[in-house]
């Protein structure tokens, strides 16, 4: 299933703090990376889902790849809008397309997409995505076949 032009993506928004930022006051490269996390995390919760829970069902979602590219930095006490929209749903994985930009003028500061595997938490085999769930991201994503 692929994306539909008009669905609108998942938004948090968070601030930078000391401890993300570099020698040179500014955002660390890899801080971005758990910008992102966090707001996939929250975008999961939003459908009703918590990791924690989907642990002990025995299933966990694992960052299979990423490709990110960094434009412009953010600084200490930035308020940043990460998104997080799924463009993708398979079976046992999603693909999520994501960006952070400065709250304050819009400026895209860091953007990327990251395949989410599906697995089991016993031996990190993948498994399908629970159907119901599926069905979440797919209905609230805009997804079509």
């Amino acid at each position: 299933m692929r994306v539909q032009k008009d669905a609108q993506p998942f938004s948090l928004t968070c601030r930078v703090y000391f401890e993300d930022t570099d020698a040179g006051g500014i955002v660390y490269y890899v801080n971005y990376l758990k910008f992102m996390e966090r707001a996939r995390t929250e975008r999961l919760r939003s459908l009703g889902y918590a990791q924690s829970q989907l642990a002990e069902e025995g299933l966990l979602f694992v960052v299979h790849s990423i490709e990110a590219r960094y434009l412009a930095p953010a600084r200490l006490d930035d308020a940043l809008q990460v998104t997080a929209e799924v463009v993708e749903l398979k079976r046992a994985s999603l693909r999520f397309r994501q960006q952070v930009r400065r709250v304050a003028d819009g400026q895209l500061l860091c953007e990327g997409q990251f395949l989410v595997a599906c697995v089991r938490a016993d031996n990190l085999k993948p498994r399908a995505i629970p159907e119901a769930l599926h069905a979440a991201f797919a209905m609230d994503s805009g997804l079509s076949q």
